[in-house]
């Protein structure tokens, strides 16, 4: 199972901390890892700032059938490249937001890729990671190959 972020999501904790939390990307990683050890996954978190990496990383789990909570960051509201790569999911994907879009500037309450997603949960802090991960190890294979 992969646990995607988009931009800015390694600046956590020092970034904003009025919108986004204090926990730092580091703690987001291991409250990530320890949920997903403990609902049986094998969850790995990747963030990247660079969008063409973030597409490839989506190809990489329609190509192995991988469950994915993404978080694509600004690439929500405008990457059609993201909701593309996106689609071609097999497993579900849950979208998700640490601050709530749409109690935020107008431009950001549009995401290009919740209509692809299975879900989409936000506002919730890091929690929305956690409740994506409890939804996930109740609907999806941890880990299936295209190829078995």
């Amino acid at each position: 199972m992969l646990v995607l972020n988009g931009p800015n999501l390694g600046r956590l904790g020092c970034r904003e901390p009025g919108i986004y939390g204090t926990t730092s990307y580091a703690g987001l990683v291991e409250a990530c890892r320890t949920l997903g050890k403990e609902l049986g996954l094998d969850v790995e978190v990747r963030q990247t700032d660079d969008e063409s990496e973030l597409i490839h990383w989506l190809h990489e789990a329609a190509d192995f059938t991988l469950p994915v909570v993404l978080n694509p960051a600004a690439l929500t509201h405008y990457s059609y490249a993201v909701r593309d790569a996106a689609a071609q999911c097999t497993a579900p994907l849950i979208e998700v937001h640490i601050s709530n879009p749409q109690a935020r500037e107008d431009f950001r309450r549009v995401s290009v890729v919740s209509p692809v997603a299975s879900g989409t949960i936000a506002g919730l802090g890091i929690g929305s990671y956690r409740l994506a991960l409890h939804a996930l190890a109740t609907r999806a294979p941890n880990r299936v190959s295209c190829d078995a």
